[in-house]
C-alpha cells in the first residue's frame, strides 16, 4: 500500500553500523597483533573473544549501575546464583541479537493477516532502538495471524512529545489498511511513555489497549547517563513525567504495565508500576530480554487477544 512503509535505513541503523565497524576494526587489530605470537586460527578466536568480553562487560556494568538505584525485591522473586547467571546470560544474548542482528536487518513493512481475528497492533520501540527490536514478537504475531506494524521514532535524541505525531501517522495508516475500528499499542521502555503521550494528545477513541513493557513510568536513575532531551525527560525528577501522570490519569484502565523485578535499565524497578493500570511483574528477566522472553511474549499475546475481537464496520449500503 503506497505510503504505508517507513524508511528501512534510519539513524539507528547508521549508528549500529558505525559501532559494528569499530568492533570489526578492533577485532582485526587484535588478530593482527596476536598472529605474531600464536597460530592464525587461535589469534582469530582471541580477537572474537575480546570483542565478546567487551560487550559482556558493558552488560555487566549496566547491572552494576542499576543495583545503585534498585528497589527491594520480595523474597519470592529473589534469585540464587544460578538464577543470576541465567539472568545475565539471557540479557547478554538478547542485547547481542537485538543490536547486532535484529535492528540491523530491520525492514519496517507491516504485516496484514488475510483472516485476522484480533485487533491490529502497533509496536513502538524504546530509546536508541528501531522496529527491529520487535523481531521475536513479530514472528509470534505472524503465527497467530495478527496484523501489525512498527514505527521508527526519529531523531534518536528528540523530546518525547516530538514522537507523538509519528505514532499518530502510523496508527492512522494501520487503521485505514485493516479497516479496524481500534488498535492495540505495545511499547517497550521509552515507547510506553510515547504511547501514553499519544493517548494524552489524541484520546482513547481508537485504542483498545496499551501494553507497556519495562517502561520507566516514574523515571530511572540510569537516564542521567543517556544523551538527548528524551533521556532527560526519563529521569526520576523529570517534570515531564509528573505532568504526564496528571494528564492521563483518567485513561489508566486501558493500560497494562509489564515489567521485571530484575530490570537492569529501569531502576528502581518499581518505577514501571503505574497506578490505576494492570501491573504484571516478572522476575529473572533483563530490560532488553523483556522483548523476547517466552513468558512475556505469551502475556503480551494474552493482552492483545483480550482487547477484543476484530469487528469491521459494515458498508453503508448494508446498514438498515
Amino acid at each position: 500500500m503506497p505510503g504505508l512503509h517507513d524508511k528501512g535505513d534510519n539513524m539507528v541503523v547508521r549508528i549500529l553500523l558505525a559501532i559494528m565497524a569499530v568492533q570489526i576494526a578492533a577485532a582485526l587489530a587484535i588478530w593482527y597483533a596476536a598472529a605474531r605470537y600464536v597460530p592464525l586460527d587461535l589469534a582469530l578466536l582471541l580477537a572474537l573473544l575480546a570483542v565478546v568480553l567487551v560487550r559482556g562487560a558493558i552488560n555487566a556494568n549496566n547491572f552494576r549501575m542499576a543495583r545503585k538505584f534498585a528497589c527491594d525485591v520480595p523474597a519470592e522473586h529473589r534469585l540464587d546464583l544460578g538464577g543470576r547467571i541465567c539472568l545475565f546470560c539471557g540479557e547478554f544474548r538478547a542485547s547481542m541479537l537485538a543490536s547486532s542482528w535484529f535492528m540491523l536487518r530491520h525492514r519496517p513493512e507491516p504485516y496484514f493477516a488475510p483472516d485476522a481475528h484480533a485487533l491490529p497492533v502497533l509496536l513502538v520501540h524504546g530509546y536508541g532502538c528501531n522496529g527491529g527490536y520487535w523481531t521475536p514478537l513479530r514472528a509470534l504475531l505472524r503465527r497467530e495471524r495478527i496484523s501489525h506494524a512498527t514505527v521508527d521514532l526519529e531523531p534518536v535524541a528528540a523530546p518525547l512529545d516530538d514522537y507523538v505525531e509519528q505514532v499518530e501517522c502510523a496508527a492512522q495508516r494501520l487503521l485505514a489498511a485493516t479497516g479496524a475500528p481500534r488498535i492495540v499499542i505495545v511499547g517497550h521502555s521509552m515507547g510506553g511513555l510515547v504511547a501514553r503521550a499519544w493517548l494524552r494528545r489524541h484520546g482513547a477513541a481508537r485504542v483498545a489497549r496499551i501494553v507497556t513493557i519495562g517502561t520507566p513510568h516514574q523515571g530511572t536513575g540510569l537516564a542521567s547517563l543517556g544523551f538527548g532531551e528524551n533521556a532527560r525527560q526519563m529521569r526520576q525528577d523529570a517534570e515531564w513525567l509528573s505532568q504526564l501522570a496528571q494528564d492521563d490519569a483518567a485513561h489508566r484502565a486501558l493500560i497494562t504495565s509489564v515489567w521485571s523485578w530484575h530490570d537492569n535499565i529501569v531502576a528502581p524497578q518499581t518505577s514501571s508500576r503505574l497506578a490505576g493500570a494492570r501491573n504484571v511483574a516478572f522476575s529473572g528477566i533483563g530490560h532488553v530480554a523483556l522483548g523476547s522472553d517466552p513468558r512475556v511474549l505469551c502475556r503480551i499475546l494474552d493482552e492483545i487477544l483480550g482487547a477484543g475481537p476484530l469487528t469491521r464496520p459494515l458498508p453503508a449500503a448494508t446498514i438498515s
